[in-house]
């Protein structure tokens, strides 16, 4: 018998609100289903489970906010009895005395929940509180990211009804933002950071990206972004004091490379889910990752593993903005790859001066783990890998 526990989902979480249960007492489960939904400073996630069983009984109720390690749920092992059942109490056998029949009141009408509005973005719990309270998503102002609707926008009525200003949520972005300022506080006085930046020229990348661009529909193409972090992931690889966690017990290096993808949200903030094995991934696929998390981020229809199973983090300015920048570290991650705006510079080669497109990459390394050698070694593999893009 397990018991299924409210999730960490990052180390600015330390707390949960459970908005909805997608499974019920008794039903059969599976590693990697998603189980329930909760609420957190950065949206609604959707939960998974990580074992096989069957749903023994639900252990908290809808609307709980819980701490991280609460049970949800207990699960038995297949094949596992259930517990025994406590006896139940002999009721004592009473006189039959005659009853008066007493006409059923009619039910109260209850209005027909409205349906779910598509092509509006909000948090699942959202969609589920508006199904209930009858309310038309179209007509809800959402504050989250990007004009998101959460839970807290949706109105206490029925259609039309709107939320008592005495009574208004907090802005789910301030929230978020004091989620980040807490966990980078807490990142940059409990870890020994240092940075070390590398300037690497790109033209050889870039050019054959144009080409190998130029020869596929506009829905095959492939961002310059996906061969940095396909060269980062691959990287990572071969560097194993970049990739991993830092816990009680020191540093574990990480089997697998899951590459966090810090996602600027329309709205404002920032969250970093996880590609899982984005070193064994074609470009193609990567790429098709990558935008489907960046969508799904923003919708807030991430999944808890991909919240909490990162081993490296990479940031990028994208295609313009400043020529670098150095992060912080996502604990319980050691290091965070940060990558600058793409520059056309004048760059020697052979002698000569000639312009060039660069790109400047900063990492930011935990010193309990590594040091400058093993930083050194890991930018200049990025910079060996880019010279050959068509081998990523």
């Amino acid at each position: 018998m397990g018991v299924f526990q409210m999730p960490s989902l990052g180390a600015d979480m330390e707390d949960g609100t459970l908005v909805e249960w997608l499974v019920n007492p008794g039903e059969t489960v599976h590693r990697g289903d998603i189980v329930a939904v909760v609420e957190t400073q950065k949206g609604a996630i959707e939960i998974e489970i990580f074992e096989d069983g069957i749903v023994q009984s639900l252990d908290a109720d809808l609307g709980s906010k819980l701490p991280v390690g609460a049970p949800l749920a207990t699960i038995l092992a297949e094949g596992e009895a259930p517990p025994s059942a406590p006896v139940a109490p002999v009721i004592p056998a009473v006189d039959a005395t005659p009853t008066v029949a007493v006409a059923p009141t009619p039910a109260p009408d209850v209005p027909k929940p409205a349906p779910l509005t598509t092509g509006v973005a909000a948090s699942p719990a959202a969609r589920k509180l508006a199904a209930e309270r009858g309310v038309d998503l179209a007509s809800v102002a959402g504050s989250g990211p990007g004009g998101a609707i959460v839970l807290g926008d949706v109105p206490a009525g029925g259609p039309g009804a709107v939320v008592s200003p005495t009574k208004a949520p907090a802005s789910p972005m301030v929230e978020m933002r004091k989620a980040i300022a807490s966990a980078m506080q807490r990142s940059k006085r409990e870890i020994p950071h240092f940075q070390l930046s590398q300037t690497v020229e790109i033209q050889t990348a870039a050019d054959w990206l144009a080409e190998r661009n130029a020869a596929v529909p506009p829905a095959e193409r492939i961002l310059l972004g996906a061969l940095f972090m396909k060269a980062a992931a691959l990287a990572a690889g071969k560097v194993s004091e970049m990739n991993g966690h830092y816990g009680p017990d020191g540093f574990t290096p990480a089997p697998d490379v899951n590459l966090g993808v810090a996602v600027a949200l329309r709205g404002g903030g920032l969250i970093a889910p996880a590609i899982p094995r984005a070193d064994t991934l074609a470009l193609p696929d990567l790429m098709a990752a990558m935008k489907d998390l960046v969508a799904r981020a923003r919708a807030m229809r991430l999944r808890s593993s991909e919240m909490s199973n990162g081993t490296l983090t990479v940031s990028s300015l994208g295609e313009s903005g400043a020529d670098a920048m150095a992060g912080i570290i996502f604990p319980p991650q050691v290091a965070l790859l940060a990558i600058g705006a793409p520059k056309l510079r004048p760059w020697v080669v052979d002698g000569a001066v000639v312009p060039r497109r660069l790109i400047t990459f900063t990492l930011s390394a935990d010193h309990r783990v590594s040091d400058g050698r093993q930083a050194n070694r890991f930018l200049a593999e990025i910079d060996t890998l880019l010279q050959t893009p068509e081998a990523l």
